[in-house]
């Protein structure tokens, strides 16, 4: 098994994000998801996606549909220097960060002029496209226009909620004089989640194996895991373990005895199992050498790095490492290590938590990046094909080099 996460951090949309207009500005309430409205966020191109649910008056059918926006529509802009305000110190996220959305500054208006944008604005908010009340009259009214006009909806008032958050429009790309980066957002952790899915497509289909070859993907890591999606839900073990109930019926109709379902063939199943927690690592940074171990400082398009924490932020023991270091070895790929300082503060992965929950060994191992947790950061061109070689190489060989050790 592989697993990792698909969440980063981003600024979700609250429940009601209207705000009321500052000296002609429209804003967005919108709340920190994990750690995102650091410094990096500001002075960037955001748009907003996500989920819709929308309700069908005529069907009477709730569902929901997908938006997203591929020009720049938010922004949290900085105060120039020259007020003397510092930019790179703790800034409140609720006051501060606030992004614009559009300008409004019909209070310059005459006070007649003014009360009729107000009664107008009032009556698309508690009209046809939006009546009083409703989810939609508690958003920006361009906005909700917009989402309706994007989905192709008959009316704002079939919008019941949503789940929209910003991100940094600005594509993928590769630098360097070589072109040897990626530089783009959300590396942590879709780097290492596309190149374990990719592995799985890639695995060698062999009815003769004797293994289940399983990627698990995960959202919320970023804060916790503790929610029916996330790594601490019930999702993974009931997955093993329906898929142990149909090979035990599918053996018992073919053979007519097989193996009986129970506790006992789902503990066996654990306790041959093999998980790979696959995480992002930080990669050595050349300007702050003195922040990494010497040893433990991965290098950008070398390979995947099998992390270590004493402390039990990451599952890796010696056993897990062998097992791992004899995968590469079986697949022409290079291991390298990382293990945070002691006087450094280790990251969490979703390894501990299911490896606890399903009783399975595991080590931690995953692509080295630079600026974890920025809106945009930095790995090598070669990484993502390294984790997809790495991954294949574990997929594919793992029965053989388990057997090494009975």
């Amino acid at each position: 098994m592989i697993a990792g996460h698909i969440d980063a951090l981003t600024a979700r949309l609250k429940p009601v994000s209207s705000k009321p207009n500052k000296a002609g500005y429209v804003q967005l309430g919108v709340a920190p998801y994990a750690g995102a409205l650091n410094q990096t966020w500001w002075d960037r191109d955001l748009t907003i996606g996500g989920r819709v649910v929308v309700r069908d008056d005529e069907t009477g059918k709730t569902t929901t549909k997908l938006v997203k926006f591929d020009w720049p529509i938010a922004r949290v802009p900085t105060l120039a220097p020259h007020f003397g305000v510092g930019m790179m110190g703790n800034n409140n996220k609720e006051t501060q960060a606030v992004p614009i959305i559009g300008l409004d500054n019909s209070d310059l208006f005459s006070a007649a002029a003014a009360q009729e944008t107000t009664t107008t604005t009032k009556t698309y908010l508690g009209g046809s496209d939006g009546p009083a009340g409703s989810f939609a009259a508690s958003q920006p009214p361009k906005l909700v226009k917009l989402i309706t006009s994007e989905l192709g909806l008959r009316s704002a008032a079939s919008i019941v909620n949503w789940e929209l958050e910003l991100f940094d429009v600005q594509p993928a790309t590769v630098g360097g004089l070589d072109k040897e980066f990626i530089f783009a957002g959300r590396i942590d952790d879709k780097l290492c989640s596309w190149a374990a899915f990719e592995a799985l497509l890639c695995a060698t289909d062999n009815q003769d194996e004797g293994v289940i070859k399983l990627v698990a993907l995960f959202d919320d890591e970023e804060i916790g895991s503790l929610l029916r999606q996330g790594a601490k839900g019930n999702f993974l073990p009931l997955v093993v373990e329906r898929a142990v109930e149909a090979l035990c019926a599918s053996s018992s109709s073919s053979s007519g005895q097989g193996v009986t379902f129970g506790p006992g063939v789902v503990g066996r199943t654990y306790a041959s199992s093999f998980l790979v927690s696959a995480d992002v690592t930080h990669a050595v940074h050349p300007n702050f050498l003195s922040s990494y171990l010497d040893g433990h400082a991965p290098r950008l398009n070398v390979g995947v790095a099998i992390c270590a924490d004493s402390n039990g932020h990451m599952t890796t023991d010696s056993v897990s490492t062998a097992i791992l270091d004899r995968v590469a070895q079986l697949s022409g790929c290079v291991n390298q290590t990382f293990m945070i300082r002691n006087d450094s503060r280790s990251g969490g992965t979703v390894g501990p938590s299911l490896s606890s929950a399903m009783g399975v060994r595991s080590a931690d191992a995953g692509l080295p990046q630079l600026s974890m947790h920025s809106v945009r950061a930095t790995t090598g061109a070669l990484d993502p094909g390294l984790g997809v070689k790495f991954f294949k190489g574990f997929l594919d060989n793992f029965e053989k080099v388990d057997a090494e050790w009975h």
